[in-house]
């Protein structure tokens, strides 16, 4: 496959527009929560969360994704809205206090969540689930007027073991099929078009080289009309091609970087328009190199 150029796309969100396409700009995870494979356990107090949202704008990051509950597949405890807000809230006022200009997403399947979290300052909707696990996420986002973010996920954390497996072939039809039908769902309740990012998921519900495939042919998702959100960093699919450099086992998340470069790379280069990531400078500075490359296109 040749490089394309990006489609070029204007995402509206609840005070600003974001021009999509021609750079490819930086989401970073900032995870607060004591359980994410990640960086579980490190941002519980909202001082050293914001201080670390700062730290990572000062990197390159564009946009601050924060969560508040992790779907680590195998371990997935999920928790009430109201828990998650006390994890969530607090770090979004204190990242707007110290910089107002700050752009925050809040990572959430939760309607209320989502609507406590825009109406403190968050102005985009991550929703894993692609507003399919709470009945009043579609509903709320379309009243919310914000930023959407719908991700493809296959079954629920609980269930991701032990689905059956897809064949290569599979997985970009399931991918795309799917995420055409939450989009006239998202459409039908009244999100505008223009408000939506679509994330074809990788590692939520397709197991280790299930996500090769989708990695390799991303671009094909193109055909849904939509600006694309990749997120791969350090994901266990990366760690599980890496298990012959540490003895046989995956490698370790602290383990990954190199690897999440080359995907992150790859999926710009198959055309996603935002990346989303735990390391920013790396990930900043592979997406120039990244940029340049279909810039010459």
């Amino acid at each position: 496959m040749a490089f394309a150029r990006r489609d070029e796309f204007t995402w509206r969100l609840c005070t600003r527009s974001l021009n999509l396409g021609r750079r490819t700009l930086i989401m970073c995870v900032l995870n607060v929560t004591p359980d994410s494979f990640s960086d579980g356990n490190l941002f519980l107090d909202p001082r050293a969360a914001a201080d670390q949202a700062l730290r990572m704008m000062d990197e390159g990051a564009d946009i601050v994704d924060i969560g508040g509950e992790s779907t680590r597949p195998g371990r997935y405890e999920p928790i009430d809205g109201g828990e998650e807000q006390r994890r969530v809230l607090p770090v979004i006022e204190a990242v707007l206090k110290a910089r107002p200009e700050a752009l925050l997403s809040i990572d959430t399947y939760k309607a209320e969540t989502a609507r406590l979290a825009v109406e403190a300052g968050a102005e985009i909707v991550n929703d894993i689930s692609a507003l399919s696990w709470d009945v009043e996420m579609a509903a709320t986002c379309a009243e919310l007027a914000c930023g959407v973010v719908m991700m493809h996920t296959r079954g629920k954390p609980a269930e991701w073991r032990n689905l059956p497996r897809l064949a290569q072939h599979e997985v970009v039809p399931l991918v795309k099929y799917e995420l055409a039908l939450s989009m006239r769902t998202a459409l039908e309740v009244g999100i505008n078009r223009d408000r939506i990012v679509l994330d074809p998921g990788y590692g939520f519900g397709k197991s280790f080289d299930e996500n090769y495939p989708l990695l390799a042919h991303q671009d094909e998702l193109r055909g849904l009309g939509q600006p694309i959100l990749a997120g791969v960093s350090r994901k266990s699919f990366l760690g599980r091609r890496l298990a012959e450099f540490h003895g046989g086992e995956d490698a370790p998340v602290t383990a990954r970087g190199n690897a999440t470069i080359a995907a992150t790379v790859a999926a710009i280069l198959a055309g996603a328009h935002i990346v989303r990531v735990h390391e920013v400078r790396a990930a900043a500075e592979a997406a120039r190199i990244a940029d340049a490359i279909l810039g010459a296109v």
